[in-house]
């Protein structure tokens, strides 16, 4: 907290540090004979009628009554890594979407429109299915070109014409992350339907880990990794999403015997310095027995023969467990990412 040199606590933060990242501590029961202080540190994302609204890394949006501030500063936009890669938002998001490509796509200004709808079938009504957020989602880095409420319009316009729910893919929690856009949805009813975590490491470590339990390497996904990835059926459209990327690979573990399903599966893209992991599954009965991390280091163990050094992923916050695994890889968190659903609509995409 920002002390005086007469070792006092001071605000010195104003309204005009809006955008900024700041720290502040507050009086947590005012009027309390024993005060309590809690401490709070985000982007402060409005100041207005006497209150404060900071958004925290993850995402969540605190609510602080101007009254209640003892003391607060403006801090660096965001914390020096110790270990790990060094990466800004706006770098792993452009990875993460080149490793997982639409199958249409339109500019709006800065911004991306994407959209992986598998086809209605016939005699359906209502929103079409889209496959995953993350291909059906805005992507909004920089400037629409557009005043926000007409760029929001154009995109209602634009995945309504598909059949689409409109969603919008922001983050929040790192260098160049997008938590005044965030304020500016809820502002305007969007809900935020998904939070996830993309996290980041080293890649030799991992890559260290193989003990060669038999992982096969493939360029294409074959039907024995489809009955195991947990999104099935699988279509066209999630076909062509599932092999897109710069340098695409699938690992499989085989089951025990030829007429056993495989026993765990994963998927890498590598993309300059960056190896992006995804749809790492296991069969349940096999959990536990370090396949995961087979198939990830065999993944691993190709990204760096193609030059990567840096691995990325993306997990769910209530993924508990695979929290701990990544954990235990020497991954850790880089920001949280959301998806906003616009206002109204019924039948949300499959997460």
């Amino acid at each position: 907290m920002e002390i005086s040199a007469q070792g006092r606590l001071e605000v010195r933060i104003t309204a005009a540090d809006v955008g900024k990242r700041v720290s502040v501590r507050r009086l947590s029961e005012p009027g309390a004979t024993q005060e309590k202080f809690t401490d709070t540190v985000g982007v402060l994302t409005s100041w207005d009628a006497g209150v404060l609204m900071i958004t925290q890394r993850d995402g969540r949006s605190v609510r602080i009554p101007e009254r209640a501030l003892v003391a607060g500063k403006v801090v660096p936009a965001a914390p020096a890594r110790r270990r790990g890669p060094a990466a800004t938002y706006p770098e792993l998001a452009r990875a993460a979407a080149r490793a997982w490509r639409p199958v249409e796509s339109e500019r709006l200004g800065e911004w991306e429109l994407r959209a992986a709808a598998e086809p209605r079938p016939a005699g359906a009504t209502g929103c079409r299915t889209g496959f995953t957020r993350r291909a059906n989602s805005v992507l909004p880095l920089g400037d629409p070109g557009l005043p926000l409420d007409e760029a929001l319009a154009a995109v209602r316009r634009w995945y309504g014409e598909r059949g689409l729910p409109a969603y919008v893919q922001t983050a929040t929690g790192a260098e160049g992350t997008q938590e005044l856009l965030c304020a500016e949805l809820e502002r305007r009813g969007w809900v935020r339907e998904v939070t996830a975590g993309l996290w980041i490491g080293a890649l030799a470590p991992l890559a260290d880990r193989a003990e060669g339990a038999g992982v096969v390497l493939s360029r294409t996904a074959d039907e024995a990794w489809l009955a195991r990835y947990r999104r099935g059926p699988v279509g066209e459209v999630a076909l062509r999403v599932l092999g897109s990327g710069p340098s695409v690979w699938f690992a499989t573990v085989p089951g025990d015997g030829p007429d056993t399903p495989v026993a765990a599966i994963g998927r890498c893209v590598v993309d300059g310095r960056w190896a992006g992991f995804a749809a790492v599954e296991v069969d349940p009965v096999r959990r536990r027995q370090g396949l995961a991390t087979e198939v990830m280091a065999a993944l691993a163990g190709r990204a760096l023969e193609e030059g990567a050094s840096a691995a990325w992923l993306q997990v769910e916050d209530d993924n508990e467990g695979a929290r701990t695994l990544y954990a235990s890889l020497g991954m850790a968190p880089h920001h949280a990412y959301h998806h906003y659903r616009e206002p109204d609509v019924s039948g949300p995409a499959r997460s």
